[in-house]
């Protein structure tokens, strides 16, 4: 039996003029109420050092460099991968990466329980638009702050689990839960920042949001015989709500977890990884059962071409 209990970290608010320091603070307070539930792998949400500055526009993009880490590890979050070492705690988190050749990306780190980073993930599928559109009740800019990740869907043997990663809008693509299942994934994590409300769809509102949240991540798991789990920051943040609705997701598809607040909350279950087995041997089993043949448009198409 493999099992471990792991937690989501569901993060509140972060207004403009938090500090990181404030706002590792509070992560590590989350960390300490994970290690007395004995979590042993604590994953955080999307962007978790920041507010969600992509809902800003700015003529000159630098501007919103002051939101991007150069180094992780750095001085702010040190203490964060001190307290992981102490506790002996693996962690995942989200924070916008500027590279030393200045590319800019929405990223995620991986860490064992020594807190030494073994994977970093950068965001493949990015949400919203580029320019300023008065045509939405508000902006969601990341193809204006982050270029498409470059580093495609990997695994890590992690703490004796094959874990993978993804970010927010990811979690709303087959693609990425079956490119980290062709990999015998079985924990995916995901963070996310999600307004309660859809800019060009007013009528899709808080429930119906959550709704399709759940049902990605239920049906990625699924699909993939693996455990996910999806933290979020969420609450008000800078007069913007963002839904929150963290959950855990069982390789069958049923939640075991469920955040309850939009503020600072951690969920946690026992998972067994051994469960991940069943699925992955029968309706599952990509090697008896996959039509590779058939799939050829999936990787040559990206936009819909429809018969004449």
């Amino acid at each position: 039996m493999r099992k471990m209990i792991v937690g989501g970290a569901q993060m509140g608010p972060i207004q403009q003029a938090d500090s990181r320091e404030t706002v590792v603070a509070r992560m590590m307070e989350l960390m300490r109420k994970a290690h007395a539930e004995g979590v042993k792998m604590l994953v955080y949400p999307e962007l978790a050092l920041t507010t969600f500055f992509p809902r800003w526009y700015a003529e000159d993009r630098a501007e919103m460099d002051r939101w991007f880490e150069s180094e992780m590890p750095n001085g702010a979050t040190q203490p964060l991968f001190d307290l992981a070492r102490e506790m002996g705690m693996a962690f995942t988190f989200g924070f916008a990466e500027l590279t030393p050749d200045r590319h800019h990306f929405n990223t995620s780190i991986l860490t064992d329980a020594q807190a030494n980073i073994v994977g970093t993930y950068r965001k493949v599928h990015l949400p919203g638009h580029v320019e300023f559109d008065p045509e939405r009740t508000h902006q969601h800019l990341e193809k204006r702050y982050f270029e498409p990740g470059d580093l495609g869907f990997n695994v890590w043997r992690n703490e004796g689990v094959v874990m993978g990663m993804a970010i927010c809008n990811d979690r709303r693509w087959p693609e990425t839960y079956r490119e980290l299942g062709l990999q015998g994934v079985e924990l995916v994590t995901i963070g996310y920042n999600t307004p309660s409300v859809n800019s060009q769809k007013g009528a899709e509102g808080l429930r119906q949001r959550l709704f399709h949240s759940d049902l990605s991540m239920q049906a990625g798991a699924y699909q993939n015989s693996t455990y996910v789990v999806g933290v979020a920051k969420a609450g008000t943040e800078d007069g913007h709500h963002l839904m929150g609705g963290s959950i855990i997701v069982d390789p069958d598809g049923e939640v075991i977890a469920r955040a309850e607040t939009e503020g600072d909350e951690l969920i946690f279950a026992e998972c067994d990884f051994d469960r991940c087995t069943f699925g992955k041997a029968t309706v599952f089993d990509f090697a008896r059962h996959r039509r590779i043949e058939h799939y050829q448009r999936i990787g040559r198409q990206t936009g819909v071409i429809v018969p004449v």
